[in-house]
């Protein structure tokens, strides 16, 4: 499934033609994408940092942390994968490392950037990036390490708020150069900077669309109009789930009940259909003797 999975991304990144891509901090959150009907799952590296560790994005998750997560979500839905890695948990050598890892574990894409470990969100204060021949460096040493060349490796930089957006758009191009598959420039401040970014470096990017951060939320047929390929909400889900939890543990912690709750919780049958329990029902009937 996994090569089937390469390529069918692959074939979906196209310039102008955005796919629309949600994240997904676990693999019940995925279930949820996969039922309504997107074409893939971002794995953030952000969304499970905060889920699984209850920890900001500053380069807090290991590379086993996030290869076990993946093989979770692997097993779970049957959508490409595409799977932040920061930066790669290291040098060019630990990046063949993390490329092995990820591949096994189910990922179909596999994103890097150029910051200075420990990383920080792409839209925090005082971040700082490598050299961008060391990057480049990482790319070579990604792309070597695939096992099937239709894994997309995804780079991106942090340049912009560094150096600004020459710097940003001159990293882009050298890093598909290099034989990254996509550019991802983070952080671009307005709606002209999206413009500017595909006009400047042919080949496909990446918009990542943040509610209440730097880049301003962008309607997708006006991205699709600037050139983008992927358009990414990477924590859209889960910063949902966090209002409606918090509303109801609310509500239940000044009632004492969950009477009031109504349609505000997924009814038991949902619960149940969403992580399959009918299949898990017949397979215990198939092997229980």
């Amino acid at each position: 499934m996994s090569d089937n999975l390469n390529a069918r991304l692959r074939a979906r990144i196209e310039p102008g033609r955005p796919l629309l891509l949600p994240g997904a901090p676990n693999a019940l959150t995925a279930r949820i994408l996969e039922e309504t009907g997107f074409e893939a799952v971002y794995l953030s590296g952000a969304g499970i940092t905060n889920t699984y560790l209850g920890a900001p994005d500053v380069g807090l998750l290991s590379l086993p942390e996030l290869a076990d997560h993946v093989a979770a979500v692997r097993d779970a839905v049957e959508l490409p994968l595409v799977v932040d890695a920061d930066t790669g948990f290291g040098n060019a050598i630990n990046v063949r490392r993390t490329i092995r890892s990820l591949e096994r574990s189910g990922a179909n894409a596999v994103q890097l950037e150029d910051q200075v470990a420990p990383k920080r969100c792409g839209h925090f204060t005082g971040k700082a990036v490598i050299d961008a021949g060391e990057m480049v460096g990482k790319i070579h040493a990604a792309t070597d390490a695939r096992q099937d060349d239709d894994l997309l490796i995804i780079a991106r930089t942090d340049a912009r708020a560094v150096s600004g957006m020459d710097e940003a758009c001159d990293r882009a191009a050298r890093y598909l150069d290099a034989g990254a598959d996509v550019a991802f420039v983070e952080a671009p401040r307005s709606r002209e900077e999206l413009r500017e970014i595909p006009g400047r470096v042919p080949g496909a990017h990446v918009a990542n669309m943040v509610e209440g951060a730097l880049t301003p939320i962008t309607p997708l047929d006006e991205l699709a109009a600037y050139g983008f390929a992927v358009v990414l909400y990477a924590n859209t889900a889960m910063r949902a789930a966090i209002k409606g939890m918090r509303s109801a543990l609310t509500d239940l912690r000044a009632k004492g009940d969950s009477l009031a709750l109504g349609d505000r919780i997924a009814s038991w049958e949902e619960r149940q259909s969403l992580v399959r329990k009918d299949e898990f029902d017949a397979m215990n009937e198939r092997y229980a003797g």
